[in-house]
């Protein structure tokens, strides 16, 4: 199972205040005991929205709107993708989160990522394989 640990957002996150040293070395310790224990998949920071654009559709129409976007908490500021066994492990994990993110008051959310299978008979065995497909040329990359 996939789970998507999302640090959401927040005021120094969104004014571009980067993380202390400290909390780059308590980030990269987590970060090294998710890859020893052989469930990361991918952690990555993102830049504050006042970088960013979302794209609204409207009628199959795109807009373009600059941001920053809103209230800070319900935003997003990085993510972290692990592999376990089940959810009760994937919080076992979110809870050994850095205390020194945030000065111990981050705002995380733990989301299961969809599984082929979780899709039912609508995902039919062409769609599977070319899925499949595509997630091949994806890891060569």
């Amino acid at each position: 199972m996939r789970f998507m640990i999302i640090r959401k957002a927040d005021a120094d996150t969104e004014a571009g205040k980067m993380p202390s040293t400290e909390l780059l070395e308590a980030m990269i310790q987590y970060n090294e005991a998710l890859v020893k224990a052989g469930v990361m998949r991918a952690g990555e920071g993102l830049h504050p929205t006042s970088n960013a654009v979302r794209v609204e559709f409207s009628k199959g129409e795109p807009r373009v709107v600059a941001g920053p976007f809103g209230d800070p908490k319900d935003l997003i500021a990085g993510f972290t993708i692990i592999e376990v066994a089940s959810r009760e492990e994937a919080l076992a994990w979110v809870k050994r989160w850095p205390r020194e993110d945030a000065d111990g008051e981050a705002r995380l959310e733990l989301r299961q990522i969809f599984e082929a299978d979780d899709f039912g008979d609508e995902f039919t065995p062409a769609l599977r394989e070319q899925e499949e497909r595509l997630r091949v040329q994806v890891e060569k990359k």
